[in-house]
This record gives structure tokens, C-alpha cells and sequence, in this order.
């Protein structure tokens, strides 16, 4: 993977940003999928944020080896902090990192958000308390994928500040609109779950030393859950 060909989840992370868009790309690594869409002309300008130094170093190469200084602004910072408002960004992609990692960068760069900006977000794993800060925070869900590329599975959710949401339990397990659309590959997923669900279970009932009970209890609910999603 490269500026030139992105992976099958960064296209699809690509193909939810809108158009002309000013992208804050937060945890860039190599600066990928900026430089990319701004080669494609598809952004008008970006901002590639990295914690750490050895990818900010690797995110600054890429913009430079491709003549994109004067449009894709690489900074050292922590989480939203690279975000400043002159940047006038109206699109946030955070993805490839677990879902409560997305969710406390959301949180503790609250101030750094304008509520006008569109979320693309591709959790590997955690989602569930991901979309929970989402709706805590008026964050509608308005669009969700699933793919699967190298035997995992990705998820990707969009979102975009509303009027306040409420979604149940089931919807914050799931995902709202996947349950609506229960693709081949959201099916095939859960299906995988619902293995090591029940084979989680049978290890416990057999484990010798005491499990918490409600541990027990938090995985049959999701067994239960499950199994009704693919009834």
C-alpha cells in the first residue's frame, strides 16, 4: 500500500469523505490517504495529525516526495489537538486504531470539534463503546459499512452532529444501520462471533478456578443477542 494504491479499507474510508472536503486525518501514519485524495483532486486541502514521531517523519516524506506542501499540513500532535480553526476542516477520519482509542480522542478533543465536521471512522474492534459516544454526544450514525480484507473483518461509521439520538442496546452492539441492512459479510461476521462466544462459555463453565458471574452473564447476553440477530 502506497499514495498511489490505497487498501480496500482505506477506499472505502476514501470513499466517504465528501468531495472537496478539508480532512484532518488524525493518526495518518505514512500520510496515505490525504496525499492520496489530494493527488485524485477529490479534498481541497488537509491536515495530517501523528502522535508519534516516526510517522509524522514518514507522513512529512510523502507529502514532500508528491509536491503537496503547500496543501497537506503535517503536525506532531496529540489526538484533535492537531487541528487548528483557521485549518477550516469540515471532515475528521480516525481509523485503524481500537474503538475506545477513537472514542477517547473524540472525547478529550471535544473542544477542537465544531460539530460541523463529518466523522469517518474505522474502528478495528471496540465499536460498541464508540457509537455509545456518539450518541452521548448528538453524533447521528448516517452511514456504516463492513468489509473484509485479510481474513478481518473493518467497520467503518460515519457520523454527522444532530438532534439528540437514542439508540438501544442491540443498535449500539451491532451498529444501527447494519442491523437494517444484515449484509452477506455483517452476517458471516457474527457468525465467527457467535463461535467464540460459545466456545468462550463452554470454557468457563469448565474453568476451574471462580469466574465472575457477571462476566458470564455479559457474554450470554451477547451469545443471546446474537442468535436472535441471526435467526
Amino acid at each position: 500500500m502506497n499514495e498511489h494504491t490505497l487498501s480496500m479499507r482505506l477506499e472505502r474510508v476514501a470513499a466517504h469523505i465528501p468531495a472537496g472536503a478539508r480532512l484532518a486525518d488524525i493518526g495518518s501514519d505514512h500520510g496515505y490517504l490525504p496525499v492520496a485524495l489530494m493527488r485524485r483532486g477529490a479534498i481541497s486541502g488537509a491536515v495530517a495529525g501523528e502522535v508519534a514521531l516516526t510517522p509524522f517523519r514518514a507522513a512529512q516524506r510523502t507529502v514532500l516526495e508528491n509536491d503537496l506542501e503547500q496543501e497537506i499540513t503535517v503536525r506532531l500532535a496529540c489526538g484533535l489537538t492537531a487541528i487548528e480553526p483557521e485549518d477550516g476542516i469540515t471532515a475528521i477520519s480516525l481509523c485503524g486504531m481500537g474503538g475506545e482509542t477513537i472514542r477517547d480522542i473524540l472525547d478529550s478533543g471535544k473542544t477542537h470539534l465544531s460539530g460541523k465536521e463529518r466523522l469517518i471512522l474505522q474502528p478495528n474492534g471496540g465499536e460498541q463503546p464508540l457509537r455509545q459516544w456518539l450518541m452521548e454526544h448528538n453524533y447521528r450514525i448516517v452511514l456504516e459499512e463492513i468489509l473484509q480484507e485479510n481474513r478481518f473483518y473493518y467497520e467503518i461509521i460515519v457520523a454527522e452532529h444532530a438532534e439528540p439520538v437514542k439508540y438501544s442496546p442491540e443498535e449500539l452492539y451491532f451498529g444501527p444501520l447494519q442491523m437494517q441492512a444484515r449484509t452477506s459479510v455483517f452476517l458471516a461476521k457474527w457468525q465467527r462471533i457467535l463461535r467464540e462466544k460459545q466456545k468462550t462459555l463452554s470454557q468457563l463453565a469448565r474453568a476451574r478456578q471462580t469466574v465472575p458471574e457477571e462476566k458470564v452473564q455479559d457474554i450470554t447476553l451477547q451469545a443471546r443477542w446474537i442468535t436472535e440477530l441471526l435467526a
